[in-house]
């Protein structure tokens, strides 16, 4: 009855954190979006509302890491239960990070709308962070459901988001040797693609952590990196 009455608590405890990591995950969804739609409509007060709205993310992830501390001290859960535990931190930690992610955009978002529009990149760029977006949204269905398919799924989709990324990097290279009035909005938008990009690796690492709840063993990282733009140059030449 006692070892019952534990897994019991420790249930209720994990399923509590649990609420605050969706919780965490709709705000983070909102502010990729928020982040990318500002950036389009050149949305001042938007951008400024995604920026606001990290610390509500920032909050929440450490109301998880301290519960999650908590448990593990007065539980003492098994190797099983650690091994959930542990893995819930380590996605509040990638949330966190997509979180920062989007305000940085929105950041440069508020300075573009100071810029002439540079061709048709803004839409290009909602895209790539919807496709990011979506990749979110399957992880985390995946870490409730423990689906590991789905996940797996959620890994292989981060090479999509690498071949936007790829190709947007040319286009700002062809912009900004075009006219070299395009270069300071360029390495914004830049930026913002490789935030986003970025994005994309922190939803995998989430997606890695549902493989690891359901095998015991994280994914082995032999999936090709799909950012070549480090051998842009070398190509090109």
């Amino acid at each position: 009855m006692p070892e019952t009455h534990i897994q019991t608590a420790f249930d209720r405890d994990l399923e509590a954190i649990q609420a605050m990591i969706m919780k965490m995950g709709g705000l983070v969804e909102a502010a990729i979006t928020d982040a990318a739609t500002a950036l389009e409509t050149r949305d001042e007060a938007l951008a400024e509302s995604v920026r606001n709205n990290d610390a509500a993310i920032d909050d929440l992830e450490t109301r998880v890491n301290e519960e999650a501390i908590r448990v593990i001290a007065m539980r003492q859960p098994t190797a099983i239960d650690l091994r959930t535990i542990v893995s819930v931190m380590k996605v509040s930690g990638n949330l966190e990070r997509i979180g920062d992610y989007s305000k940085n955009i929105a950041k440069r978002a508020t300075v573009l709308t100071q810029m002439s529009q540079i061709h048709d990149t803004a839409p290009a760029i909602r895209r790539m962070a919807q496709a990011v977006e979506l990749m979110l949204i399957d992880a985390l269905d995946a870490y409730i459901k423990r689906d590991e398919k789905l996940a797996r799924d959620v890994i292989l989709r981060d090479a999509e988001v690498d071949q936007m990324y790829n190709a947007l990097f040319r286009q700002f290279l062809t912009y900004m040797m075009e006219d070299p009035r395009n270069i300071t909005g360029c390495m914004h938008l830049h930026f913002i693609a490789k935030n986003i990009e970025r994005m994309g690796d922190h939803v995998t690492g989430i997606a890695e952590q549902v493989v690891y709840l359901v095998t015991g063993k994280l994914p082995e990282d032999n999936r090709p990196k799909g950012d070549r733009t480090s051998y842009q140059k070398a190509v090109e030449e």
